[in-house]
């Protein structure tokens, strides 16, 4: 199957079978879905849904969470992966927005990586989700789902590269929603162990499953 008619197919199947796909991660407004994505980074969002609601209580704004220390910080996100690292970094991302950025978080790839804690990923997260632009976040379940469909190749090493090629194929006013098709597939479906390829219903575009099938 050439990749254009992949593209189309599995892009078609998404809008049929998902018309709606969204993040998971629980929050009212930009500063908070950014402490929410910079949290789930190598950690579940039920997790970080489980302990973000007093947290987004206690620190409602960037100027309460930049008056704060990590080490009380710590004590809300304990139980996530990483705990003194990110607590380091939602202080030190609080103070950054009210000094530089007016306790805006700001809408550019180039102004969020400046950010303690946001790299590319969570950048593109914020554009995508907040601010509607056409970004591709690429997790680990984005990154395993494209390969394993055969949306990119084995040459595609990194996740900037996947980044690269699902941007050049994928029709840019789907990006935002293809990002969550993507991670959504691949947290229920397409999972790394123990794929359910049985009950999916991408088998006759996945390169995967095709390949397995001949094996």
């Amino acid at each position: 199957m050439r990749k254009k008619e992949r593209y189309e197919k599995v892009i078609g199947w998404f809008q049929e079978n998902m018309p709606v796909a969204e993040t998971e991660l629980h929050y009212n407004n930009p500063f908070e879905l950014l402490i929410a994505v910079i949290l789930s980074a190598q950690c579940t969002d039920k997790r970080v849904n489980m302990i973000t609601p007093p947290l987004y209580h206690d620190f409602p704004t960037p100027e309460a969470l930049a008056a704060t220390t990590p080490e009380v910080v710590f004590e809300y996100i304990h139980s996530v992966s990483y705990p003194n690292n990110k607590a380091k970094h939602l202080v030190g991302m609080a103070q950054m927005l009210v000094k530089e950025f007016n306790s805006e978080v700001p809408d550019t790839l180039e102004e969020l990586i400046k950010l303690p804690g946001v790299g590319r990923k969570t950048a593109n997260v914020i554009q995508s989700v907040v601010f509607n632009k056409a970004a591709m976040a690429v997790d680990t379940h984005v990154f395993r789902v494209s390969h394993r469909i055969g949306l990119v190749d084995d040459t595609h090493t990194t996740p900037f590269s996947v980044e690269k090629e699902l941007m050049k194929h994928i029709p840019k006013k789907l990006v935002s929603i293809a990002h969550h098709w993507l991670i959504l597939h691949g947290r229920y479906t397409c999972q790394a162990r123990t794929p359910k390829c049985d009950n999916c219903g991408l088998q006759l575009m996945c390169k995967y499953f095709q390949e397995a099938k001949i094996k």
